[in-house]
Formats: C-alpha cells, structure tokens, sequence
C-alpha cells in the first residue's frame, strides 16, 4: 500500500449502500432516514424499542497532542475494524468535523491512512447539515434577545450583560468582537457582541448532551443569555425560543450513520469542542452505538486530560454511562515533542527526547488507572516516519513501568493494524472496574476546579482572580454550585500554558472567568487565552482545497 493523501485512500474504496451498512448495525429499515446513498439518520425512537442488552463501550483518549494531531480518531476507526475482524458486532461513535479546522490548521477530522470513515468529503464539509442547524437556531435567540430589547424590552434586560453571543461555524477573528446595532433606531439598539464558532456555542453542547426532544427543550429553555438592569437572569425560556429553536435542531437531534473504509457501522454525531466544552459525540449516538453493538467504540477530544476528563466527569456521569476500557493513544511524534524535539526534527530519530517525553505518557496512564479506576491499554500509532529503535524503546519502557502497552498500524494497515489491540481491548473489557469520578458534585465549585487542577493535571492548586471570584459567588447564589465542571485550557499541555511540554511539576492553573451554561447543565471555567473564535494561520488549509468538474473534491486532509 502506497502513502496515498486521505482523500485518494477514501475515494480509491467503493462504499456499501448505506442500508447495508445499517442491516450489519441491526437497524430496521422502519428507522432509517436515507441522506442520497452512504449516509442516513436513525429515528430516535430505535432507543426505547430495541430491546437487546447494551454492548461494552470502549473509550479512545490520548497523550497530550502536537499542533498535528496524533490519530486518535484514526486509532478508534482501526481498532473497530479490527474488532470486526476478529468476528465482534461493533459499531464506532465519532464526533463531526467543524469547517473551522477544516479549512484552517488541522485539516479535517474523519481518521487518516487506511482507518477512515467514509465518504469523507462530506463528513469534513456539510454532512447532513447538524452545524447549520446549530448555528441557526444559535442565531435565532440571538435574533429574538435582540429584538425583544428593540420592541420595548420588557423583561428589562441589560445591553451590557448580554453572555450570548452569535455564532458562524468558521475560523474568523475579524468576528470576536463587534459593534452591531448602529444605522439609527430602526435598526436596532446599539451595543457590542462577538461571534463564538459554532462549535463552541452552548447550542452544541446541549443537542450532545440530550436525550430526547422534550429534554433538548427543557435544555434549550434553561439557557441564560443574560441578566436584566437588577442582574436577575434571563432565559430562553423567558423569550418563547425554545419550541422554535427545537423546530430547527428535530433533524440534527436523530444520529448520522456511515461506515469505515472496511464497512464497519459507524455514528458521526455532533462535535464540541474539546478545549472549550466537554469535546464529546453526543450521547444518543453513544447509547446508539451500545444499544446496536456488542462492543462500542467512542473517543473524546484532545488529551486525556481534557477529553477523557470531560467524557468521564461530564458525560458518563450526565447520562449514566459506564466505560469497560480506555485505549490511550500515544505517537513517538507526541513523546520527542514532549522530551523538548523542536516540531521541525519530529521526523529524525531522537531516543533520548523519547525517553524524556515519556513522563507525558505515565500521567495519563496514572490517572486513567489511579483516579478513574478504569482497565486501560496504551496505543503505540505508528507513523511512517517512526523507527524501530524508536518503537521498540516506548515498548520495553512501559513494560518495565507495568504498562500495558500494544503497537497499532492501522494508519498503513486499516483493521489487519488494529487486530492485537482489539484483543487485549476484549480482555479488558471483562476485567473489574471500580469506575471513579475525579470529585463529586457536592464538593463547592472551587473544590472541584482544585480538584482536577490536582488529581488529573498534576498541580499543586489553582489560582482565581478577583473576576472569577465574583462570578462563583453570584452562581451559588443562582444555585448553580452543584453542576459539573467543564474547564476550557490549552490541549497543548497539562498546565495552562501551552509552552509546559512533558509532565510539568509546581504549577498552579489560574481560573480567569466562570459561566453557567445552565442548557447543558455543567459550568465552564476559563484559564489561559482560550479563543472561542479561532482564526486562520497564515497559509489556511482552504487554499489548497479544490473541486473539479465532476465534482470532485481534491485537498481535504
């Protein structure tokens, strides 16, 4: 096999028919919305009539990435292939790409090599239009807060205590913040507001995070977007939005179904983001996935630190799910970053930087096995450029630290790469599991910051501005102490500081502003410069992406 681009490996495979695809997951044609031939939604009600007992659900996490991205999802889809090919009923959930990154620095996000899920064009672009509903029900409020304070405002709310912000699924900094409003009074009320990417939007979280309409709706009205002139919250609810906006989030609510390269059922389903919400498919595709499957295959955004965090604190805990593994991806690329190799001399083999970035590793495999209790296995994923002596070193030294340790090759071999770890990951998933969260939600709000900011970054405490303090007050006072925490921090490092490569020791993280996204039912804790609208890097991936004129589409990576 030739080190073909991704989109000359997806579009060199033959798709099944997507009611195929949905007979191998065990769905009944009754259930099936058809998006043209390889894609479909699956009808919510598939939830509460299937009867068989729920699969094992395996979650794909990671050590903490490079700016390239370390393959996680290109790790999930081959291990799930290669749970296929050893003769299990799998099916993998995913979380869909933002046209952010996709057009900017990462490129898409549908896995790589020959562990894909396909057709990966429209996965990476419009899909089957889940974001445009985000956004449009997103704008909607913002559209009926703004006017509500045009025809008279009586609800008295405050121009300058407006939280909620517009939103476009694209990286555009020129957007952050704006002055709208202006023209005169017919057109509005002057004031300044800013566009989050669509991604970041609590909108997003909360279609992850539901269970059913009546509960997207509940969520939905529950969403504050402001506080009035006597600062007493103001809700969707107040403003009549949420049977409207819920009108527009019907469809994007019911799960997308497509398949791997190797034909493996596959959900992609929402997709928020990992450093700013709880990075996480939703949960309906989640229960989905375990409903259908013997085994379900799911990971999280970023590093262990933030998305296996936030699936395991937020999620699991939000909808009552139980992990049975965790698979901890980690690149001889990551590891030499973190042992202190420039980005540019990741290609030239380095066993001492390897061996100083392995600290990296053994964190998250310390709180994966320590504070979650959960059965783990890392994943070695094997780039082209990585060197035996390079494997073999990451090998031998988590075997001496008692690691369990596999090496997967599924980018090069598709679900043959991925067979070794789908059997110690069936191991695993009938080993005992004492599943703990990282704190409890009775703690106070401080002490579960404190609590994460200790137990899973590996700090000694937390620092709070002034800003922040005021901010917790007034949420106890809200009775909002009791929620989980989502906290939104660097991928790039254990600390708040992107440049503390490694295990970095003797940090505190400090805790710059505190929100209640009351919809999705957990509060976010901002620490360092976390944007909520990227922008593009001088050379964006966009400029190399073309379509010809059968509509084919060249330069997605």
């Amino acid at each position: 096999m030739g080190y073909k681009s991704d989109i000359e490996i997806a579009q060199s495979v033959t798709p099944e028919h997507i009611t195929k695809i949905a007979a191998r997951a065990g769905v009944d044609d009754k259930y099936i919305e058809q998006y043209g031939n390889y894609k479909a939604k699956i009808d919510l009600s598939i939830l509460s009539e299937c009867d068989k007992k729920d699969g094992k659900l395996i979650l794909v996490t990671a050590i903490t990435p490079t700016p390239a991205g370390e393959g996680k999802t290109t790790t999930t889809i081959g291990l799930a292939d290669g749970l296929k090919r050893i003769g299990k009923k799998v099916v993998v959930a995913l979380r869909e790409p933002s046209l952010g990154p996709v057009f900017g620095v990462k490129g898409g996000a549908a896995g790589g090599g020959w562990a894909q899920v396909i057709p990966m064009e429209d996965i990476n672009l419009h899909f089957t239009g889940d974001f445009h509903a985000i956004g449009a029900a997103n704008n909607l409020l913002a559209a009926m807060l703004d006017n509500h304070i045009y025809q008279g405002n009586a609800l008295g709310i405050d121009p300058r205590k407006i939280t909620w912000k517009r939103c476009v699924d694209m990286n555009d900094r020129q957007l952050r913040f704006v002055v709208d409003g202006l023209g005169g009074k017919v057109n509005g009320v002057p004031r300044e507001d800013g566009y989050d990417i669509t991604v970041a939007s609590e909108i997003m979280a909360v279609l992850c995070l539901s269970s059913s309409i009546s509960d997207l709706k509940e969520r939905l009205s529950n969403i504050i977007v402001g506080y009035t002139y006597d600062d007493k919250p103001v809700t969707a609810g107040q403003l009549n939005a949420q049977g409207a906006m819920a009108a527009l989030l019907k469809d994007a609510l019911k799960p997308n179904l497509v398949q791997t390269l190797e034909g493996t059922p596959a959900f992609v389903h929402g997709g928020p983001f990992a450093n700013i919400a709880h990075g996480c498919n939703s949960v309906i595709a989640t229960k989905t996935a375990l409903k259908l499957g013997d085994y379900a295959v799911t990971e999280a955004g970023f590093g262990a630190d933030l998305g296996a965090e936030k699936f395991l604190d937020i999620k699991c805990r939000l909808a009552g799910l139980k992990p049975d593994a965790v698979v901890i991806v980690a690149t001889i690329r990551a590891l030499k970053m973190h042992g202190g190799l420039a980005k540019t001399e990741l290609n030239n083999e380095d066993l001492v930087a390897l061996e100083k970035g392995l600290p990296n590793l053994l964190r998250h495999v310390h709180n994966i096995k320590d504070v979650y209790k959960l059965p783990s296995v890392v994943a070695v994923n094997r780039f082209p450029t990585d060197t035996d002596a390079e494997i073999n070193l990451v090998i031998e030294k988590c075997k001496e630290l008692g690691v369990n340790v596999v090496l997967s090759t599924v980018w090069a071999e598709g679900g043959k790469g991925g067979e070794a770890l789908a059997e110690e990951v069936v191991k695993l998933c009938e080993k005992q599991n004492d599943f703990t969260f990282s704190y409890e939600l009775d703690q106070t709000i401080e002490e579960k910051i404190e609590s994460i900011a200790k137990k899973i970054y590996g700090g000694d405490g937390v620092i709070f501005t002034d800003e922040a303090k005021k901010q917790i007050k007034k949420l106890c006072e809200l009775g909002f102490d009791k929620v989980p925490v989502c906290i939104a921090k660097t991928q790039y490092s254990f600390s708040d500081d992107m440049t503390k490569l490694g295990a970095p020791e003797n940090f505190k993280i400090t805790v710059r502003s505190v929100k209640i996204s009351a919809g999705a039912g957990f509060i976010v804790v901002l620490t360092g410069n976390i944007m909520t609208m990227p922008g593009l890097p001088k050379v964006p991936a966009a400029e190399k992406i073309d379509v010809d004129n059968d509509g084919k589409i060249t330069g997605l990576f």
